[in-house]
């Protein structure tokens, strides 16, 4: 379930629509957590859908650690690539905000965290990046912990409207995590190995 405070509009023609914020989201506030209705879906399940049921699932979902396609049922499904990422995926199945958002800001994910099948060419924003590729979780996990990290260190000081969404055991393991009793485990734990 995606935070409230967002709504989904017409960004430009290369990215379609995205996600807005329609109120500050303070560093820390989660943003997403998978919930009920999200659905996680096998790949090898994808022949069952309908060709465009199987088109929508393909372009509106990432793929998780075990390589199954993790399906948003709200605008979730709308968040934007970015170099510039200002949410960033845990490897507890929710994503805050690693920085203040404010009202009118785009939320964007860096899609290098999400397991994508092929890799894209993007513009670089001004960062040394201009292609996102399946394994950039590899490359770039010591830069998106640090992130994650900081960002932690402020969820309990913040109001979170997605915290009666969590489960109970997942919430305290973050609040642990946020007061420095249990350490974060990395972003490189969401990384699917195709090899394996």
């Amino acid at each position: 379930m995606i935070i409230g405070c967002t709504e989904v509009v017409y960004i430009n023609e290369v990215k379609g629509h995205g996600v807005l914020a329609t109120a500050r989201i303070p560093k820390g506030t989660v943003t997403w957590v998978f919930d009920d209705l999200d659905r996680e879906i096998p790949m090898d399940r994808l022949d069952r859908f309908s060709e465009p049921c199987r088109e929508a699932v393909l372009t509106y979902s990432y793929r998780n650690n075990k390589g199954n396609l993790v399906f948003c049922w709200d605008n979730e499904r709308f968040i934007n690539h970015s170099f510039r990422n200002n949410c960033c995926l845990t490897p507890y199945n929710f994503e805050i905000a690693i920085r203040d958002i404010e009202p009118g800001e785009e939320l964007t994910d860096d899609y290098g965290f999400l397991n994508i099948i092929a890799p894209f060419s993007v513009d670089s924003e001004g960062t040394d990046r201009n292609t996102v590729y399946p394994d950039d979780l590899l490359r770039y996990s010591d830069r998106w912990d640090s992130q994650l990290r900081n960002a932690f260190t402020r969820l309990p000081e913040v109001e979170q409207p997605l915290r009666q969404v969590f489960k109970p055991e997942v919430w305290k393991l973050a609040v642990s995590i946020a007061h420095g009793k249990t350490t974060m485990a990395s972003i490189r734990n969401c990384y699917y190995d195709q090899n394996l």
